[in-house]
């Protein structure tokens, strides 16, 4: 990959975005009555990943940079939970609750790797 020169070219924010494409079209088929209720939240929860990552990118410091991140990280954990919910409930099928759970964990991990990459640059 070439120099980063803004947040769309971070490799995080690209795979958030795409996440929450899934999270549109899966949400789509939950029951009309979640619309006002879990659809709302997973939806705003995925939304606010990237969006997150892409506001702490045009901060000046590293530690704004990292509270936004970490931000970003507990977003990561309620859109998980809210996922679990669904496919307790049944509006989620496993196979693809799993393949959205394992895509946060490796969003997860991203943001923690870049969280301690900007920690060594302090």
């Amino acid at each position: 990959m070439g120099k980063i020169r803004n947040y769309k070219d971070l490799e995080i924010w690209q795979r958030s975005i795409s996440l929450i494409e899934a999270i549109y079209n899966v949400t789509k088929k939950f029951p009309k009555e979640e619309t006002y209720g879990l659809i709302s939240q997973v939806r705003r929860a995925a939304v606010s990943i990237p969006s997150n990552i892409a506001e702490g990118f045009a901060r000046f410091y590293n530690n704004e940079y990292k509270q936004f991140l970490f931000i970003s990280l507990g977003s990561c954990a309620e859109l998980s939970t809210q996922l679990i919910i669904a496919k307790r409930l049944g509006y989620l099928e496993n196979g693809k609750a799993d393949i959205l759970l394992d895509e946060i964990e490796q969003i997860s991990k991203m943001t923690m790797s870049l969280i301690k990459k900007l920690n060594s640059s302090d």
